[in-house]
Protein backbone atom coordinates (compact mmCIF):
# COMPACT_ATOMS: atom_id res chain seq x y z
CA UNK A 1 0.00 0.00 0.00
CA UNK A 2 1.50 3.22 -0.78
CA UNK A 3 1.06 5.84 1.75
CA UNK A 4 3.31 8.82 0.74
CA UNK A 5 3.07 10.16 -2.83
CA UNK A 6 6.24 12.75 -3.92
CA UNK A 7 5.84 14.68 -7.06
CA UNK A 8 8.59 17.27 -8.29
CA UNK A 9 6.90 20.43 -9.07
CA UNK A 10 7.97 22.64 -12.71
CA UNK A 11 7.88 19.29 -15.74
CA UNK A 12 5.59 17.28 -13.41
CA UNK A 13 2.72 19.26 -11.20
CA UNK A 14 2.97 22.58 -13.53
CA UNK A 15 4.32 23.64 -16.88
CA UNK A 16 6.88 26.76 -15.77
CA UNK A 17 8.99 26.09 -19.27
CA UNK A 18 7.99 29.75 -20.67
CA UNK A 19 8.45 31.27 -17.34
CA UNK A 20 11.75 29.69 -16.74
CA UNK A 21 12.86 30.90 -19.82
CA UNK A 22 11.78 34.08 -19.74
CA UNK A 23 13.59 34.55 -16.28
CA UNK A 24 16.92 32.89 -17.67
CA UNK A 25 16.85 35.30 -20.66
CA UNK A 26 16.77 38.73 -18.12
CA UNK A 27 19.13 36.71 -15.66
CA UNK A 28 21.86 35.86 -18.80
CA UNK A 29 21.15 39.44 -19.45
CA UNK A 30 21.35 41.18 -16.48
CA UNK A 31 24.89 39.09 -15.96
CA UNK A 32 25.66 39.97 -19.04
CA UNK A 33 25.77 36.72 -20.82
CA UNK A 34 24.88 35.28 -23.71
CA UNK A 35 21.53 34.03 -23.84
CA UNK A 36 22.06 30.52 -22.88
CA UNK A 37 19.99 27.99 -25.48
CA UNK A 38 16.48 27.31 -24.52
CA UNK A 39 16.56 23.71 -25.42
CA UNK A 40 19.61 23.85 -22.67
CA UNK A 41 17.46 25.17 -20.46
CA UNK A 42 14.50 22.46 -20.45
CA UNK A 43 17.47 19.94 -19.29
CA UNK A 44 18.64 21.74 -16.25
CA UNK A 45 14.60 22.06 -15.05
CA UNK A 46 14.88 20.14 -11.36
CA UNK A 47 18.22 21.36 -10.42
CA UNK A 48 18.80 24.03 -7.38
CA UNK A 49 18.91 27.06 -9.02
CA UNK A 50 22.89 27.79 -8.63
CA UNK A 51 23.39 24.15 -9.84
CA UNK A 52 21.65 25.12 -13.13
CA UNK A 53 23.12 28.32 -13.63
CA UNK A 54 26.54 26.23 -13.52
CA UNK A 55 25.96 23.98 -15.49
CA UNK A 56 24.70 26.70 -18.20
CA UNK A 57 27.30 28.74 -17.94
CA UNK A 58 30.52 26.50 -16.26
CA UNK A 59 32.91 29.13 -17.72
CA UNK A 60 31.41 31.60 -16.56
CA UNK A 61 32.78 34.13 -13.64
CA UNK A 62 31.90 33.38 -10.41
CA UNK A 63 30.47 36.78 -9.82
CA UNK A 64 28.55 37.00 -13.17
CA UNK A 65 27.13 33.80 -12.11
CA UNK A 66 26.27 35.35 -8.40
CA UNK A 67 24.26 38.47 -10.28
CA UNK A 68 22.59 36.27 -12.94
CA UNK A 69 21.17 34.36 -9.74
CA UNK A 70 19.71 37.42 -8.27
CA UNK A 71 18.46 38.86 -11.51
CA UNK A 72 16.66 35.56 -11.99
CA UNK A 73 14.61 35.81 -8.50
CA UNK A 74 13.95 39.06 -9.25
CA UNK A 75 12.42 38.15 -12.61
CA UNK A 76 10.03 35.77 -10.89
CA UNK A 77 8.89 37.96 -8.05
CA UNK A 78 8.15 40.80 -10.63
CA UNK A 79 6.29 38.20 -12.73
CA UNK A 80 4.76 36.66 -9.89
CA UNK A 81 3.20 40.16 -8.38
CA UNK A 82 2.32 41.86 -11.90
CA UNK A 83 0.27 38.46 -12.18
CA UNK A 84 2.21 37.69 -15.09
CA UNK A 85 3.59 34.21 -13.97
CA UNK A 86 2.65 31.04 -16.23
CA UNK A 87 2.40 27.88 -13.95
CA UNK A 88 -0.51 26.61 -15.44
CA UNK A 89 -1.16 23.14 -13.47
CA UNK A 90 -1.16 19.97 -16.30
CA UNK A 91 -4.36 18.66 -17.41
CA UNK A 92 -6.12 16.48 -14.83
CA UNK A 93 -3.48 17.07 -12.48
CA UNK A 94 -6.15 18.75 -9.41
CA UNK A 95 -8.58 15.65 -9.78
CA UNK A 96 -5.75 13.29 -9.50
CA UNK A 97 -4.35 15.28 -6.28
CA UNK A 98 -7.84 15.63 -4.71
CA UNK A 99 -8.54 11.88 -5.20
CA UNK A 100 -5.31 10.93 -3.69
CA UNK A 101 -5.96 13.22 -0.53
CA UNK A 102 -9.75 11.81 -0.13
CA UNK A 103 -8.37 8.04 -0.39
CA UNK A 104 -6.12 9.09 2.89
CA UNK A 105 -2.86 9.09 0.88
CA UNK A 106 0.46 12.05 2.01
CA UNK A 107 1.35 13.95 -0.63
CA UNK A 108 4.30 15.95 -0.75
CA UNK A 109 6.52 17.88 -2.89
CA UNK A 110 10.38 17.67 -3.73
CA UNK A 111 11.58 20.20 -6.55
CA UNK A 112 14.38 23.02 -7.03
CA UNK A 113 12.35 25.81 -7.02
CA UNK A 114 12.14 27.44 -3.80
CA UNK A 115 10.06 27.54 -0.65
CA UNK A 116 8.56 30.93 -0.94
CA UNK A 117 8.41 30.05 -5.00
CA UNK A 118 6.48 26.78 -4.37
CA UNK A 119 4.13 28.23 -1.40
CA UNK A 120 2.96 30.88 -4.25
CA UNK A 121 2.53 28.30 -6.90
CA UNK A 122 0.21 25.84 -5.30
CA UNK A 123 -1.54 28.79 -3.46
CA UNK A 124 -2.36 30.06 -6.72
CA UNK A 125 -4.07 26.69 -7.85
CA UNK A 126 -5.87 26.54 -4.03
CA UNK A 127 -3.93 23.36 -3.56
CA UNK A 128 -1.60 24.19 -0.53
CA UNK A 129 -3.65 22.50 1.87
CA UNK A 130 -3.50 18.92 0.07
CA UNK A 131 -0.16 18.56 0.71
CA UNK A 132 1.62 16.90 3.98
CA UNK A 133 5.03 17.40 3.13
CA UNK A 134 7.06 20.32 1.06
CA UNK A 135 10.52 20.07 0.46
CA UNK A 136 12.38 22.50 -1.56
CA UNK A 137 16.16 22.98 -3.12
CA UNK A 138 17.17 26.60 -0.87
CA UNK A 139 16.57 23.78 2.26
CA UNK A 140 18.38 20.78 0.81
CA UNK A 141 21.09 20.04 -1.73
CA UNK A 142 20.41 19.79 -5.33
CA UNK A 143 18.67 17.08 -7.00
CA UNK A 144 19.91 14.04 -7.02
CA UNK A 145 20.68 14.35 -3.85
CA UNK A 146 17.96 12.12 -1.57
CA UNK A 147 17.71 14.79 1.12
CA UNK A 148 14.18 16.27 -0.03
CA UNK A 149 13.02 12.64 -0.11
CA UNK A 150 14.45 11.41 2.77
CA UNK A 151 12.89 14.62 5.07
CA UNK A 152 9.54 13.92 3.36
CA UNK A 153 9.81 10.25 4.13
CA UNK A 154 10.32 11.62 7.34
CA UNK A 155 7.40 14.16 8.18
CA UNK A 156 5.12 12.00 6.08
CA UNK A 157 6.07 8.85 8.64
CA UNK A 158 6.86 6.52 5.75
CA UNK A 159 8.85 4.04 4.83
CA UNK A 160 10.87 4.03 1.14
CA UNK A 161 8.78 1.17 0.39
CA UNK A 162 5.11 2.87 1.07
CA UNK A 163 6.29 5.83 -1.16
CA UNK A 164 6.65 6.64 -4.55
CA UNK A 165 8.06 9.40 -6.37
CA UNK A 166 6.71 11.16 -9.43
CA UNK A 167 8.49 13.20 -12.13
CA UNK A 168 9.51 14.00 -14.97
CA UNK A 169 13.49 14.45 -15.12
CA UNK A 170 16.35 11.83 -14.59
CA UNK A 171 16.95 14.01 -11.54
CA UNK A 172 14.24 13.19 -9.80
CA UNK A 173 14.44 9.28 -10.83
CA UNK A 174 18.06 9.48 -9.51
CA UNK A 175 16.71 11.21 -6.07
CA UNK A 176 14.33 8.43 -5.79
CA UNK A 177 16.86 5.53 -6.40
CA UNK A 178 19.03 7.21 -4.19
CA UNK A 179 16.27 7.44 -1.19
CA UNK A 180 15.12 3.72 -2.09
CA UNK A 181 12.05 4.74 -3.62
CA UNK A 182 10.05 3.39 -6.60
CA UNK A 183 9.70 6.31 -9.56
CA UNK A 184 7.31 6.97 -11.96
CA UNK A 185 8.29 9.17 -15.13
CA UNK A 186 5.81 11.22 -16.86
CA UNK A 187 5.44 11.95 -20.30
CA UNK A 188 4.58 15.46 -20.08
CA UNK A 189 7.75 17.29 -18.78
CA UNK A 190 11.33 17.97 -20.07
CA UNK A 191 13.22 14.77 -20.45
CA UNK A 192 11.85 12.24 -22.61
CA UNK A 193 10.52 9.10 -21.74
CA UNK A 194 13.04 6.95 -22.76
CA UNK A 195 15.50 8.91 -20.86
CA UNK A 196 13.05 7.82 -17.96
CA UNK A 197 13.18 4.54 -18.40
CA UNK A 198 17.17 4.22 -19.31
CA UNK A 199 17.50 6.23 -15.95
CA UNK A 200 15.39 3.20 -13.68
CA UNK A 201 11.78 4.75 -13.86
CA UNK A 202 9.48 1.99 -13.63
CA UNK A 203 7.09 2.90 -15.65
CA UNK A 204 5.72 6.40 -17.61
CA UNK A 205 2.26 8.34 -17.23
CA UNK A 206 1.39 9.20 -19.79
CA UNK A 207 -1.85 11.02 -18.25
CA UNK A 208 -2.93 11.82 -15.21
CA UNK A 209 -5.72 8.98 -15.32
CA UNK A 210 -2.74 6.15 -16.48
CA UNK A 211 -0.73 7.86 -13.30
CA UNK A 212 -3.36 7.25 -11.16
CA UNK A 213 -3.45 3.65 -11.91
CA UNK A 214 -0.11 2.95 -11.70
CA UNK A 215 0.44 4.47 -8.08
CA UNK A 216 -0.71 1.14 -6.96
CA UNK A 217 1.06 -1.00 -9.72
Amino acid sequence: MIKLVVFDCDGTLVDSQAAICRAMDAAFAAAGLPAPDRAAVRRIVGLSLPQALLELAPDAPEDRRRHALEAYKASFRAARSEGTLEQPLYPGMAGLLGRLHTAGRALGVATGMSERGLRACLARHDIRALFTTLQTADRHPSKPHPAMLEAALFEADAAPGEAVLVGDTVFDVAMAHAAGVRAIGVAWGYHEPGELLAAGAAGIARSAEELEEMIDA
